[in-house]
């Protein structure tokens, strides 16, 4: 009786047909079964981290509606710019937990552009997202990047605080937040060709295609410029998300040029006045690039959103309503030292009012707050007093007093 010829377990394939067939516990498997099998375990280890921590932060549960409900605890107004960045960083993290494959469609990265006025909530959207996410954040300043070789930053300083915030954590790193503000600094000086180097304009939007497109990028852990003896950690910037924010001064004047109105006060198709401020709604990457930033740069930022200037309502909301409220924050502080904040609503009156004045935004909210309060914090704690009622008159003499009611708006 012939003796029956042993198969593969998966194809079932017989041994005279493969190369070689592997014998296990209760079956076999050939060399092709085997070598597809190790092709799968490699494309589901290559995302496997990735989809692991993006789990773990719990972005499963995260849909666009909850991330701008959070959003909205913090930041007042600004719908439009909570609404896209909600979808962006969304689609951001579905993207990470693809199981990447060759025949998937592999999904770009949504880094986002938002444009807008000094203290309109920039920053704090950016910083908000990154708190709901658990993830590293950090914060450039794009003034200070210079051309490699020049004083100042090279473009990889970005990434050594990126790490400093993920405490050295190269894959926690790597699923990082980028905001680098002040992207409107670095654009493009003129159009003319000239002798002397833009190092600190078109140079710096150069260096930072390769950071914001996805690279390998060697990193001083400590920051700095680099040597050739220092140690390098390398940093993947694929899956980093990388948010710019800039006031772009001047803007509405090319936007009222590319729509053919004039800047202030022109009549739209239906007769309706469209004020300067509202000329933000209307941004296009034609815009930006008019303004001074490159094409290949542009390109790198497929989502462009725009925050609007804040009204004084929108300030006197901000004053009280987040969680993050300034005057919640004083509360605080005081009630630490068993002393309790009354303010009157004129008082806050007159902090919207010269907030207004001064053109600052939200920025400058604090800084009034500051100058109306520091005698108070600094005669209070130690003392007898348990109430500290700040009215109009004290309000006024208080700032009054401070070297900030003595600068002009620009």
């Amino acid at each position: 009786m012939a003796k029956k010829e042993t198969n593969c377990s998966f194809c079932g394939s017989p041994r005279s047909s493969v190369n070689m067939l592997i014998a296990g516990v209760n079956g076999h498997i050939c060399d092709s079964c085997a070598s597809q099998a190790s092709k799968i375990v490699q494309e589901e280890l290559a995302g496997s981290a990735i989809t692991k921590q993006a789990t773990e932060l719990g972005l499963n549960l995260l849909k666009p509606q909850e991330i701008k409900a959070h959003l909205d605890q913090y930041v007042i107004g600004q719908q439009d710019a909570k609404k896209v960045l909600s979808v962006a960083v969304y689609n951001h993290f579905k993207r990470l937990q693809q199981k990447t494959s060759e025949n998937e469609v592999e999904i770009e990265k949504s880094n986002v552009m938002l444009v807008g006025r000094t203290g309109t909530g920039k920053t704090l959207l950016a910083k908000s997202i990154a708190k709901l996410l658990n993830v590293p954040f950090c914060i450039a300043d794009a003034t200070v990047l210079t051309e490699a070789g020049y004083v100042g930053e090279d473009v990889e300083s970005i990434l050594s605080r990126l790490l400093q915030a993920a405490d050295y954590n190269v894959e926690s790193a790597q699923m990082g937040i980028v905001f680098i503000d002040e992207v409107d600094k670095i654009a493009r000086k003129n159009d003319n060709p000239s002798i002397t180097r833009d190092v600190s304009g078109e140079g710096v939007q150069q260096a930072l295609l390769k950071l914001l497109e996805g690279a390998t990028v060697n990193v001083p852990p400590q920051g700095g410029r680099k040597h050739p003896e220092q140690k390098m950690i390398s940093i993947d910037t694929k899956n980093i998300l990388f948010i710019c924010g800039g006031a772009f001064d001047g803007i509405e004047k090319l936007i009222a040029n590319r729509v053919n109105r004039q800047t202030i006060g022109f009549s739209s198709e239906h007769d309706e006045s469209i004020e300067q401020d509202s000329l933000l709604k209307y941004i296009a990457p034609t815009d930006i690039r008019s303004f001074g930033l490159i094409p290949e740069l542009i390109g790198r930022f497929p989502v462009l959103t725009y925050l609007e200037p804040l009204k004084a309502a929108d300030l006197k909301r901000i004053l009280t309503e987040p969680k993050n409220a300034l005057v919640k924050q004083y509360t605080k502080l005081f009630d630490m030292d068993a002393v309790k904040l009354d303010l009157d609503q004129e008082v806050l009156d007159f902090i919207v009012d010269k907030a207004m004045e001064f053109g600052l935004g939200a920025r400058g909210l604090r800084s009034i707050c500051e100058a109306i309060l520091t005698d108070a914090m600094f005669e209070l704690p130690g003392s007898n007093k348990k109430t500290l009622h700040v009215n109009l008159d004290y309000a006024t003499k208080q700032f009054s007093k401070s070297k900030i009611a003595t600068l002009k708006v620009a």
